[in-house]
């Protein structure tokens, strides 16, 4: 683990400096892409890690971003049903394009475009969880208040049973 050096991680430690979240973006030899890959170079719970999972509105073409619990499963009917409208897939490059980040390394913050964010309820569980931050090898810790704060969403039950 290491302080940020990419440049996009640096971007994002310095925007969480200015939301007045005293966080450290960190940076790792190895991918941090998936949740486990996160939790085992953080040495936390997959539980812990808050990953990015972008859906694409079927009718407004909107990205739908769902930071959820690493270790649950997000139900796509109650994502559906909780933004109005049906799902699809989002490929690499609608991901890129909608939040100006690359998969496996969505940050939760400062998106290219406008998304639709929902938070994972299960997150509030823990006192500390690990978002990305920008890059495929980059993560930072916030609590569940500062990440619905940074967020401005809404706790929501999202996954699938």
């Amino acid at each position: 683990m290491k302080p940020a050096e990419h440049a996009t991680a640096k971007r994002t430690q310095q925007l969480l400096t200015e939301a007045g979240l005293a966080t450290t973006v960190v940076e790792f030899e190895q991918p941090t892409r998936t949740s486990a890959e996160a939790a085992a170079a953080i040495g936390c719970s997959i539980a812990e890690i808050a990953k990015s999972i972008v859906f694409r509105g079927k009718e407004s073409g909107q990205a739908v971003l769902v930071v959820a619990s690493g270790d649950n499963r997000v139900c796509e009917r109650k994502v559906a049903a909780l933004v109005g409208e049906k799902l699809g897939r989002a490929d690499a490059d609608f991901v890129r394009a909608a939040t100006g980040y690359a998969i496996g390394g969505v940050a939760p913050l400062a998106h290219a475009q406008p998304v639709r964010l929902l938070l994972d309820r299960d997150l509030q569980r823990f006192k500390q969880v690990w978002a990305a931050a920008g890059t495929p090898y980059s993560v930072f810790p916030l609590t569940p208040a500062q990440l619905a704060t940074i967020t401005a969403a809404d706790w929501l039950d999202i996954r699938q049973d």
